[in-house]
């Protein structure tokens, strides 16, 4: 590996410290190194850690020992050049003395997208653009389809047994996975902003959709509730954040602790499409879908899942509620899926997919 992949990926793992947390940001690790003796040297390192705070740029700046004249900056995004809630990062790197620039992908913002680099090329800057740029790309798959396509990167989750069951011929799912795969999916929901449920699993199980160990964040609730049905004393409504809550236009008109927001009706219950559209507008850049096999069905059915983290159980029901609901699929129009990883908690399996077209 080379030394600029290696502190790209320095740079990709100091980002992650921020998910979850950074939208409409993305997230952005950076590092500054400095050659000395055939050596390099680390003389700061620092990521973004939400809207409205430094960059990863000014916060490794900040975090120097050294002299950073002639210094080499690692960032996994394009610096950015213009005035928002912070400065331009091109000023503070230009100011610093820095003589090589190192960038893990260009900034698909129309704001910046390419003008940060070309600026600094023009200072007489050295920028090499495109290093792990898959890496950087996958941390930031959701600032990017949010950019592009103006709606969220939704996750679907379920915990089901090996013969796909989510719960029993009864309803009851708590609980098919253990303890460790459970914690698991805690520190998922740690890092996405906001978790998706219908009013099948709301009624249900009443959940409170928070995230439930020492340090962790609440993600925004989103509720899927066609006829506006909800109980004024869900839990869903108690969660920090605070609720968003969509219906059919013509629902009853309510006085519910939420954000409650009428959309069209649809052959799925909802208008999916414009559902994440409104909510790629609430900054909502990773959505993850703990919904039943209804709501799976649907989102698969429109193309608007993009992963699906299955934690399966060793256990067989025979029976009982699946992953994906609705008619049975002929084998020829069976939906896709590539493995990506898989990961064993105690004893269940996590396997990660990408949700292919």
């Amino acid at each position: 590996m080379s030394d600029d992949s290696r502190w790209m990926r320095r740079c990709v793992e100091l980002a992650r410290n921020a998910e979850g947390r950074t939208a409409p940001n993305p997230m952005v690790g950076a590092v500054i190194v400095s050659r000395q003796n055939g050596v390099d040297v680390l003389l700061g390192e620092g990521w973004h850690s939400r809207a409205g705070k430094p960059h990863a740029e000014s916060e490794a700046l900040s975090n120097v020992s050294g002299d950073t004249v002639g210094a080499t900056l690692y960032v996994s995004l394009e610096p950015c050049c213009h005035h928002g809630r912070t400065p331009p990062c091109t000023d503070s790197i230009l100011k610093a003395g820095i003589s090589r620039v190192v960038v893990g992908m260009v900034d698909p913002n129309p704001i910046v997208q390419g003008k940060g680099i070309a600026l600094l090329r023009n200072a007489g800057v050295e920028v090499v653009v495109g290093v792990e740029e898959n890496a950087c790309q996958e941390l930031n798959a959701g600032y990017v389809k949010a950019i592009y396509h103006g709606r969220p990167r939704v996750w679907l989750k379920a915990a089901a047994t090996l013969d796909g069951r989510i719960a029993d011929h009864r309803g009851v799912s708590q609980w098919i996975t253990g303890d460790e795969a459970r914690l698991h999916g805690h520190r998922i929901r740690d890092r996405v902003d906001a978790i998706m449920v219908g009013s099948g699993t709301l009624n249900s199980d009443d959940p409170a959709l928070t995230t439930r160990f020492e340090g962790g964040r609440d993600a925004t609730p989103v509720v899927l509730d066609t006829n506006l049905t909800i109980s004024s004393t869900a839990k869903v409504l108690r969660s920090s954040k605070r609720a968003v809550i969509y219906c059919a236009e013509d629902a009853p008109v309510r006085d519910i602790d939420a954000d409650i927001v009428r959309v069209a009706r649809s052959s799925s219950g909802l208008d999916l499409e414009s559902i994440m559209k409104d909510l790629a507008t609430r900054e909502v850049h990773n959505l993850m879908v703990e919904g039943g096999g209804g709501l799976n069905r649907s989102l698969l059915e429109a193309n608007l899942a993009d992963r699906l983290l299955m934690f399966v159980a060793p256990k067989v029901l025979v029976g009982g509620a699946g992953f994906v609901g609705g008619t049975p699929l002929d084998l020829g129009a069976s939906y896709s899926f590539t493995l990506l990883s898989a990961t064993r908690l105690g004893a269940d399996v996590l396997l990660d997919y990408k949700v292919e077209r």
